[in-house]
């Protein structure tokens, strides 16, 4: 566990799904949690079967079908959270929040099809706002610094660059106040 710092500055709300949007190819989005479903399940693994192997970061998603199973039954777990974005009956994009000690991990991946049409942006907005009604306080995430894409969609999402040190960037958000400390 690194000793990764959050700012004392809270996020702006966001709103929690379900939710929906018109995104900049005139699509209807529509932003939901994960409901446990293997319809759900079954879509997840399509998008990310089909997932291309160029935007994989950090060795995931994975890229063969059962370890792509495997490492979602973990991300679905009951303790994470989960949101999806959908265009009709098809994943657009999947976000996710893991506990770690006191925070929670973010990971986000949107299918080749749907980047660059604003859906990252409001899935990780959705995705913050869901942590943040489910008591999730902080919430840390890391990118290649190379990815300015993805760096410059976190930074206007709110979060921070809280370690620099080596080819990836550590980046953190605090989402809700830390419970007051009496005596101090």
């Amino acid at each position: 566990m690194s000793d990764r710092t959050f700012s004392d500055a809270v996020a702006d709300p966001y709103d929690a799904p379900p939710l929906s949007f018109t995104d900049r190819e005139d699509r209807t989005i529509e932003v939901r949690a994960y409901d446990g479903s293997d319809e759900e399940m079954e879509a997840l693994v399509e998008m990310y079967d089909a997932f291309d192997p160029s935007d994989r970061a950090q060795g995931i998603p994975p890229g063969r079908e059962d370890r792509i199973r495997d490492w979602l039954e973990n991300i679905l777990d009951e303790d994470c959270l989960n949101v999806i974005a959908w265009d009709g009956g098809e994943v657009a994009g999947h976000a996710t929040l893991v506990p770690d000690g006191d925070a929670y991990e973010l990971a986000i991946f949107v299918h080749q099809t749907y980047q660059r049409a604003g859906i990252g942006t409001r899935l990780i907005k959705a995705l913050l706002g869901y942590g943040r009604v489910s008591g999730v306080e902080k919430v840390w995430l890391t990118v290649e610094r190379w990815n300015r894409a993805a760096v410059g969609l976190y930074q206007t999402v709110g979060f921070e660059t809280s370690d620099a040190e080596s080819f990836e960037l550590e980046m953190t958000i605090r989402l809700a106040e830390p419970p007051d400390e009496e005596g101090g």
